[in-house]
């Protein structure tokens, strides 16, 4: 149950997240529009420049009445008293050419743009003189423009039975427009879901208004008033969250059409207000006043400036407390400052003594790198010095043993040899004593045993003598041994080089060939060698060192 409670937790707090994430970047996006609000009202001005250029050129009056009532249009929410001169103006066309529908349609359009000026008795006088019946095709505007001048003054009103009376007529005047519109009108959309919100259906007006919003492709006005009473009925429903949502939407439209006469921005600083951003909402604040008193529309600069003294106080306070602040601020950095200045002498006294003993440590440690260095190159010889003798010494002993064993052996043989010989002589079989004297037979089989010792002792010193030494050759088959054999010739004059014994003379007197024999087997594999030939011989030598 804990861990299903979590769950619902994280998943509630992501979609908190990522909304709130979407309410930022859109209050940012209408921030960048209101800065670049002049950008706006230069393309509007464009628009309507175009328009009065073709009423300019017009000869027709027809025609200039459907001009006037384009300009008319583009006027309503933007400045009003030029859509009262237009509405002026196609009253006196209408009136003109004589046609009752042009000369109603007229009178209604200058009867709403009184009501958006305040005027409501003279709007309700024009309407008094409208024959409806006579243009059933404008029932439905006749009603908005009724449903509309009543309520502004609704909201205008004082007293509780004042304002009963009059919603109690724009009840009965939405059911009219709902009965002169077709249901997938936005006129019909608009009307029925107010209604909806104003009798608490919530729900059902969300439902309607949320499926419809996404099929408004390019009127701005439409989707700032579509989004507009989206934000209402989350307004209803106490979520403050959508309702700023929405309300952001809805100013963004509101501002990107250039429209001048809303509601939207003025409620979204009211909500900023009350979540304490009070700049952001003293901003916007002041926007919808300037372009309510452009638009000259009398009621939203009334309910802006009832509410607009509020934040404007609680703005100034937060400048206030803020230039405090900065003062407080400003002391605590100027005393901080030469607080820093002192701690910067101090601290460049302290450098210039810590820099001079620096300079001195450095001295001292390049004097100590320099004896280690050379302590470290002293024990290295001496290491290698050590190791060296360690190893000559075994080498010797290995030695010195095989030959006092072999010592041993001769002394015996030699006395086998010398009673052989006594035998010989005694039995008087001197010609067979005198042949074996001039035999070189018994020489020949010391000689062989004698190196076959030395091959058995030496391949015990340094049993990888023999790849080792292929390997620092250029051909490694170079070196080839008959079966059976452990060294030859040429391989033993390397293993008594690498015993330490380089004299030529002695290698040849040791395995009793020509001096010449050794020089060219020396020559021939220094030639034969890989790399430097120079330091063919040292690296002989350093094959097989024994470990420490």
């Amino acid at each position: 149950m804990k861990k299903y409670f979590m769950s619902v937790f994280l998943i509630l707090f992501y979609f908190n997240t990522i909304a709130q994430s979407n309410i930022d970047s859109l209050i940012h996006k209408l921030d960048k529009i209101i800065e670049n609000n002049e950008i706006y009202s230069i393309k509007k001005e464009e628009s309507l420049y175009k328009l009065k250029e073709l009423a300019s050129y017009s000869s027709d009056e027809s025609q200039k009445y459907n001009i006037y009532s384009k300009l008319y249009d583009e006027y309503t929410y933007y400045k009003s008293d030029s859509a009262l001169s237009y509405a002026q103006k196609k009253l006196s066309i209408a009136e003109k050419l004589k046609d009752y529908s042009f000369i109603t349609q007229s009178q209604l359009n200058l009867a709403f743009i009184l009501g958006v000026t305040g005027m409501y008795k003279e709007a309700y006088d024009i309407l008094s003189c409208v024959n409806i019946s006579n243009n059933p095709d404008l029932k439905a505007y006749y009603f908005h423009v009724l449903r509309t001048i009543t309520g502004y003054m609704a909201d205008y009103s004082v007293s509780k039975r004042e304002k009963e009376k009059y919603e109690q007529l724009i009840a009965s005047y939405r059911d009219s427009i709902l009965t002169y519109n077709s249901p997938t009108s936005s006129a019909y959309i608009m009307v029925n879901t107010d209604k909806l919100i104003v009798n608490k259906q919530y729900d059902k007006a969300l439902n309607i208004l949320l499926n419809y919003y996404p099929k408004i492709r390019k009127d701005s006005h439409v989707k700032a008033i579509i989004s507009y009473s989206i934000a209402l009925a989350y307004e209803g429903e106490k979520n403050k969250e959508s309702e700023k949502y929405w309300l952001t939407i809805s100013a963004i439209n509101d501002l990107e059409s250039a429209t001048k006469e809303y509601i939207s921005l003025r409620k979204l600083a009211l909500l900023l207000y009350e979540e304490g951003d009070i700049e952001r909402a003293y901003k916007y604040m002041r926007r919808s006043l300037e372009d309510a008193l452009f638009c000259n529309a009398r009621l939203r600069t009334f309910e802006i400036s009832s509410m607009l003294p509020v934040i404007d106080k609680a703005y100034q306070h937060q400048v206030e407390s803020r230039h405090r602040i900065m003062l407080v601020s400003l002391f605590c950095i100027s005393f901080l400052s030469i607080l820093l200045a002192l701690a910067v002498f101090l601290v460049y006294q302290q450098m210039k003594k810590l820099s001079i003993a620096r300079y001195e440590l450095s001295l001292a440690n390049q004097q100590l790198n320099d004896l280690n260095h050379e302590l470290y190159r002293i024990n290295k010889e001496l290491k290698d010095t050590n190791h060296i003798l360690s190893e000559s010494n075994y080498i010797k002993e290995e030695y010195i043993g095989r030959y006092m064993d072999q010592c041993s052996e001769y002394i015996d043989k030699l006395d086998g040899y010398r009673r052989s010989l006594n035998k010989l002589s005694a039995n008087g079989m001197i010609d067979e004593l005198i042949k074996k004297i001039k035999s070189k037979e018994l020489i020949e089989s010391e000689l062989k045993e004698f190196y076959n010792s030395f091959d058995i002792t030496f391949l015990q010193l340094f049993p990888n003598f023999v790849e080792e030494f292929r390997k620092l050759l250029v051909d490694e088959e170079l070196i080839q041994l008959k079966h059976g054999q452990l060294l030859n010739t040429e391989l033993r004059i390397f293993a008594l080089i690498r015993l330490g014994i380089t004299d030529s003379v002695k290698i040849s007197h040791f395995l009793r060939c020509s001096l010449s024999t050794v020089y060219n087997y020396r020559t021939k594999m220094r030639n034969k060698a890989l790399g430097n030939r120079d330091e063919f011989e040292l690296k002989v030598m350093g094959i097989g060192i024994l470990d420490k």
